[in-house]
Formats: structure tokens, C-alpha cells, sequence
């Protein structure tokens, strides 16, 4: 890549990064969203440069956008490249500038989608635009999608596209996405790369609490909202046991051999010291967890409600599905029933193979001291949607970070940015990964 080429590609990341966040794309929950705006510009930008893509619109206004760059070499596999275009809801009262400014301050881009995802849907429109210019041509077909609803289930996205136009993926063996490829910086100064090679499963639920309704100010006995309290509490009190996949064994093993500290496969947690800002996120995926979010009762002060609900966020790890449910099952107690809001799949695939050594490749090429090691994400992409057709996916959206920089307190945060020499560090990396992959 020359030097103007290069300042190019760098210099159109970060003004596409500035343009998808300055389209809000809120997805609300419940089916409310709106992402027709920003697909409608992802269009534009690939018809700029004569690459023809297609809209799919699930529902008004909950739309999907699609584009197949033909490969030279017809006998290989196509390679699924794919980001989200919605956004959660970000109060402007809480944040630092507006999010949805795009505004560059402290060598950083904010606003939100900065991190989830604009970031890598902006990686993945200039490495394609640039192409598109160079006249370059990848080995193997390269599918890029830009899906809806993705925070919210997938349901008008993903989900939507695999039920009712699987065409879209044919000849597809590999995806590549978010949340993966990223620096942390463990004790001793060593930069790892953590590539996503496996996700939890997702089961958001609804607890519905019943009772006897009445007056405010007579005792009841069988007061829903009193039900439903305790069985939150013992839910959110609760104490999972660590149960530990075979990517996050290998993860901690390459942990241990970085930072000289003993690997110890009944008790991994001391280990988590070693990761800085990550130890939090990467804590989460040593166990199930089951989060409340969401209670919903009464209507007036003096009245007892005849029901309560509350909606609980759990993530299995893979193969602990079952132990997830059970365990809800037992805290709930009497009275009160699960209602299933959205589930999905715990995904793991292996750390090898020509599309890991590719990527591993790629960071190495920018930063020659990173060690690649593969790790398990706390939530989850729409690889899982991929994965009914059959499709192989990993989380690859890569960035070189600071050490003192808590990336992932920002997915869902307030004064969501991306640093710009992360990004364009990115852009970089992701280019040369696909041009070999």
C-alpha cells in the first residue's frame, strides 16, 4: 500500500465512522427501530464506487443491506463480512457531547455506535471502497451485509435474512464480525489480540409474579410484587459455579504463559488480575449469568397489583443451557411463571485453520509484538444466525488500544468513542486480512 493510498483509506474510515453515527439508528426494543436511513447511506456509498448492493426490509423501516464482491478463484468458499446498523438508545443528558455528533475531541470519535458498531461497518465500507478504486479483486467471494434489529435479537435482521433469503449466503463457509481483534494490554506490558471464537448463549426471559389484588392498606399475603422481589433477589444474589469451554482454557492458558503466572485449571481466577480493564468482561464468560434488567408493576399507590413482571437478561456458556434454565427454575419459587422473550445458541469454533492464521497474520503485520489468542465474547453477534446455514463465524473487527483505555466499558455506555488511531490501525488490519483470507 503507498503512503497515499494508505492516508486515504485512513482518512475515509474515519469520516464514514462520522457519518454512520450521525444517522441515528435506535432500536428501541420491541420491534422499534429504524435503520432505513443509515442502510439507505451504506447504498450510497457502495454505488459511489459501482459496487451494486440490494436492501432487504423486513419490516417498514427494519432494514437490511447486502453486496456480493465477486472473487477471482470460483471454486472457493464465500466469506461472510458483516456488521449491524442499529444502535441502543443513548440519553443526551448524560453524555459528554452529543451522540449522535460524530464529534472528533481527544483524538477520539464519539457518539454512539463509535464501538457498537459503526466503528466496523465503516472498516468494512472503506476497505471495499478502496477496491472498488485500485480495481483490486479479493480470491474468494466476499458477502457484505449490514444487518437491522441486532440489538435487540436479530429478529428483523439475521434471523430474518437466514428464514427467508438464505440465497444471500450461498456458498458460504466463514464469517467474519464484531467484538473481536482488539488489544489488551496484560501485566508486563504484552498487547494480547483477543479474537472471538466462541459466544454464550443468550435466553432473555420474563417473570411474571401472581397474586391477590387489593387496597394499599390492608395486609395480603399474596402480594405479587413482594413474590416477584424475592425471586429477582434470589436471582440476582445468586452464585453460578465457574464452568470453563475449551476457548476459555486456552485463553487463560496463553495468559499464564505471557505473564509468567501459574495456570491452575480449578481456579482461574486469579488470573483475571492479570487483564486490566478486560478482567470484568472476560470474568463473565467463566460462568452463566443471569442479570435483572426490567420490572414492570402497579399503576396506583393504594393498590396492590394483581401481578408483577421483570425481565431477566441470561448468557450460558456453551454446553451449560440446561443449567441456566434449571437454576432459574429452582430460585422462582411458586407463583410465578417464565415467559421465554428471545433465545439463541452458545457458538465455539476452533482457533485454526487458514482464516485464523490469516487474521493472526494481519495483526502481526501491524503490530509485530501482538500475540493473537482466542476468547470467549459475554454476549453475543448474529454469527449465531449464521451458524443455522452452517456458517463457521469469528469476531474480527480489529483495534490497537491503549493500555489505560477501558474499551469495553463502552459497549452500551455513555461517551461511547473509538480512538482514531485505533480505528485506522483497523482499517489496516482489516484490509490486509481479507486480501488474504
Amino acid at each position: 500500500m503507498t503512503t497515499t493510498s494508505r492516508t486515504e483509506l485512513e482518512n475515509e474510515v474515519i469520516r464514514i465512522c462520522q457519518e454512520l453515527i450521525r444517522i441515528p439508528s435506535v432500536n428501541f426494543g420491541d420491534g422499534k427501530g429504524d435503520e432505513k436511513a443509515v442502510a439507505e447511506h451504506v447504498m450510497k456509498l457502495l454505488s459511489e464506487v459501482g459496487i451494486e448492493s440490494k436492501m432487504y426490509e423486513s419490516a417498514p423501516g427494519r432494514c437490511n443491506v447486502v453486496a456480493r464482491i465477486k472473487g477471482t478463484d470460483s471454486s472457493r468458499p464465500g466469506l461472510v463480512l458483516h456488521g449491524h446498523l442499529d444502535v441502543v438508545p443513548a440519553n443526551a443528558d448524560d453524555w459528554s457531547v452529543d451522540p449522535f455528533s460524530g464529534e472528533i475531541r481527544d483524538e477520539m470519535i464519539w457518539g454512539r455506535g463509535a464501538v457498537d458498531m459503526k466503528n466496523m461497518d465503516a472498516m468494512m465500507l472503506a476497505t471495499v471502497r478502496d477496491w472498488a478504486r485500485t480495481g483490486y479483486k479479493p480470491s474468494r467471494d466476499i458477502v457484505l451485509v449490514f444487518f437491522a434489529d441486532e440489538e435487540a435479537g436479530s429478529i428483523y435482521g439475521s434471523h430474518w435474512m437466514v428464514d427467508k433469503h438464505p440465497e444471500v449466503f450461498a456458498g458460504c463457509t466463514e464469517a467474519v464480525s464484531e467484538v473481536g481483534g482488539f488489544s489488551v494490554t496484560v501485566a508486563g506490558g504484552k498487547r494480547l489480540y483477543l479474537i472471538e471464537t466462541a459466544e454464550k448463549g443468550i435466553h432473555w426471559m420474563k417473570l411474571t409474579a401472581h397474586g391477590r389484588a387489593g387496597h394499599g392498606s390492608v395486609t395480603n399475603s399474596e402480594n405479587a410484587l413482594t413474590r416477584l422481589s424475592e425471586a429477582v433477589a434470589r436471582i440476582g444474589n445468586h452464585q453460578w459455579p465457574q464452568r470453563y469451554s475449551k476457548t476459555v482454557k486456552a485463553f487463560f492458558k496463553k495468559v499464564a504463559d505471557e505473564t509468567g503466572k501459574e495456570y491452575d485449571e480449578k481456579d482461574l481466577t486469579p488470573l483475571l488480575s492479570e487483564l486490566g480493564f478486560a478482567a470484568r468482561m472476560v470474568g463473565a464468560t467463566l460462568q452463566n449469568t443471569a442479570n435483572p434488567t426490567m420490572l414492570e408493576a402497579g399503576y396506583k399507590a393504594n393498590v396492590i397489583p394483581g401481578s408483577a413482571s421483570a425481565v431477566i437478561d441470561g448468557r450460558f456458556i456453551p454446553g451449560f443451557e440446561d443449567e441456566l434454565n434449571q437454576t432459574i427454575q429452582s430460585l422462582i419459587g411458586p407463583d410465578i411463571t417464565i415467559e421465554t422473550i428471545t433465545t439463541d445458541k452458545a457458538l465455539e469454533v476452533p482457533f485454526e485453520g487458514d482464516l485464523v492464521e490469516a487474521m493472526c497474520a494481519a495483526i502481526l503485520l501491524e503490530d509485530p509484538e501482538g500475540i493473537p489468542v482466542p476468547y470467549v465474547m459475554s454476549g453475543g453477534t448474529d454469527n449465531k444466525a449464521l451458524a443455522e446455514l452452517g456458517i463457521i463465524g469469528y469476531g474480527f473487527s480489529p483495534l490497537k488500544l491503549a493500555a489505560d483505555f477501558d474499551f469495553m466499558a463502552l459497549f452500551h455506555g455513555v461517551d461511547e468513542r473509538v480512538p482514531l488511531e485505533g480505528l485506522t490501525f483497523g482499517v489496516r488490519v482489516l484490509k490486509d486480512f481479507l486480501e488474504h483470507a
